[in-house]
């Protein structure tokens, strides 16, 4: 009778209450540690990026990168040239990037700036538009990364 008896004043208690009876049966971890492990260090900022390099990470990255764009104005995009997952998403974005690559006009200039980390960067000057765009390639050659903005 007596935990049937408990058990329905448990039940009568606020839910605070309960959560206090629940804990107290558990072991209270903070009071004595199972081990003494030191904190790791955190770093006081991010670390700097890698320098740019002034070469092209990949030789055909401005040939490439014009037949993107090419194809983009024209409205038709190279996708083959493209890996799988970046056809995929560029085209779930193509109706809404090819009008603006169309608006941009003619390319005016287009500069390599430098590579980082596999990718290099180019600033593109169109009619309308001064631009940036990285571009990556994967293992097989296939562009793996494309990303353009406006120029800063």
């Amino acid at each position: 009778m007596k935990p049937l008896l408990i058990a329905a004043a448990l039940l009568l208690l606020p839910a605070a209450a309960q959560a206090q009876v629940a804990a107290a049966s558990v072991p209270n971890s903070f009071d004595q540690p199972r081990t003494q492990q030191p904190m790791p260090a955190i770093p006081a900022a991010a670390p700097a990026p890698a320098p740019m390099s002034t070469t092209p990470a990949n030789p055909r990255s401005e040939e490439v990168l014009r037949e993107i764009i090419a194809g983009g104005q024209s409205g038709a995009l190279p996708y083959a040239l493209m890996t799988d997952d970046l056809a995929g998403k560029v085209r779930a974005q193509e109706a809404t990037v090819v009008p603006i690559l169309q608006g941009f006009g003619a390319i005016q200039a287009l500069d390599f700036v430098g590579s980082r980390e596999g990718a290099d960067l180019f600033a593109v000057t169109f009619a309308t538009a001064a631009t940036q765009w990285i571009i990556g390639f994967d293992e097989s050659g296939k562009v793996a990364a494309l990303l353009f903005r406006p120029a800063e």
